[in-house]
């Protein structure tokens, strides 16, 4: 329960960020913020993966682009039915939907499934040996 809350907390960051970069968007707050990461996650969970598999042949011929196109739908979506959250248009909603992305994927790397941070360091390797 402490990871599903953290990974809310993670996407409400990242939705307040991609309103502060990318003008068309507009967050009035923490609350609305919450409230769009709370929705964009369930529609995340529920609509996403239905739409992904009715759009599959546009995603093999765009190799994968047509993700962020249904992305920045769920994006618009949201803004529909969250208030204080604002997007005004698609463009807005695509680059929103890609820096909302990049951020959570960045600050997700650190949480476990848990829900506690961890530092994810390289394996440290022993030099090979040589045998003649």
């Amino acid at each position: 329960m402490r990871g599903l809350l953290i990974r809310f907390a993670i996407t409400a960051i990242a939705v307040l960020v991609a309103g502060h970069i990318i003008p068309g968007i507009e967050v009035d707050g923490l609350g609305a913020a919450l409230a769009a990461a709370i929705l964009l996650a369930i529609l995340n969970a529920i609509l996403r993966p239905i739409l992904y598999l009715l759009s599959l042949p546009f995603i093999l011929v765009t190799l994968g682009l047509f993700m962020v196109v249904i992305n920045a739908l769920l994006l618009k979506l949201v803004a529909a039915l969250v208030q204080g959250f604002v997007v005004n248009g698609f463009w807005p909603a695509f680059w929103g939907a890609v820096v909302i992305s990049v951020v959570s994927t960045i600050l997700n790397l650190g949480v476990s499934g848990e829900g506690r941070w961890e530092m994810v360091s390289p394996e440290r390797r022993k030099p090979p040996r040589i045998i003649n």
